[in-house]
């Protein structure tokens, strides 16, 4: 299932939109991602799931490109992502 991305910014904050659209761009790379892994499943000619999880494997860096540069922008999302990393690592000893 694709996420119903927002198409109208105009609403969002102008200090904001850049954190924004990097969010946007985000949800639409994990689409990708989602998409191209289930049809590689679906395929039955492994050339063609090949490339697809290749393709799958290119938008996960995409993801990162655009996390790299939110966290550049936003220190909040920084914070709470080091305390979710903490959360986890405390859970699972």
């Amino acid at each position: 299932m694709l996420s119903d991305i927002p198409k109208n910014l105009n609403k969002v904050n102008k200090e904001d939109l850049d954190k924004e659209i990097l969010r946007v761009g985000m949800i639409a790379e994990l689409d990708a991602v989602n998409l191209y892994e289930q049809l590689s499943v679906m395929a039955e000619n492994e050339d063609i799931k090949k490339v697809l999880l290749d393709i799958a494997r290119e938008e996960k860096t995409h993801i990162g490109e655009f996390q790299t540069l939110l966290l550049q922008l936003d220190s909040e999302q920084v914070k709470e992502l080091e305390k979710g990393k903490k959360e986890i690592e405390e859970l699972t000893k």
